[in-house]
């Protein structure tokens, strides 16, 4: 079970990544509005008119596809990991500190750091090659 973990887990937040981007391209998954005022209004308006979030989302889907293909795992890391880190700096900067604490946020956040750590020797291997 021990070696089938990290394949799961790969597996999911592939999944889950992959969703999201294609959820921006297609609107799958309705999202509730921002409320009026926010600071994520502005943001949105200025990646979204900019084309830097369809950058993102095709970076999404991209290193979704890695991310669920277990030979290519560490690649898909490399992808999404600063994805997962900017949806972090993203929810503390701009949407508020506690934005964080949403279920979504929070398992991207674990999931990924566990397949970091999981695969450990492997993605320091993509440094050296």
């Amino acid at each position: 079970m021990k070696h089938h973990l990290p394949n799961i887990a790969g597996a999911l937040l592939g999944l889950a990544f992959f969703l999201f981007g294609l959820n921006f391209f297609g609107n799958l998954i309705p999202m509730p509005a921002p409320p009026e005022g926010s600071r994520v209004i502005p943001f949105f308006q200025a990646t979204g008119s900019s084309g830097f979030m369809v950058f993102v989302k095709v970076c999404e889907i991209t290193g979704a596809v890695f991310k669920a293909i277990p030979k290519t795992r560490n690649w898909g890391l490399l992808v999404l990991g600063p994805i997962v880190v900017n949806i972090l700096a993203f929810n503390v900067f701009v949407a508020g500190g506690a934005m964080v604490l949403q279920s979504p946020v929070l398992i991207a956040s674990v999931v990924a750091t566990y397949l970091l750590w999981s695969g450990r020797e492997k993605s320091f291997t993509l440094l050296h090659s």
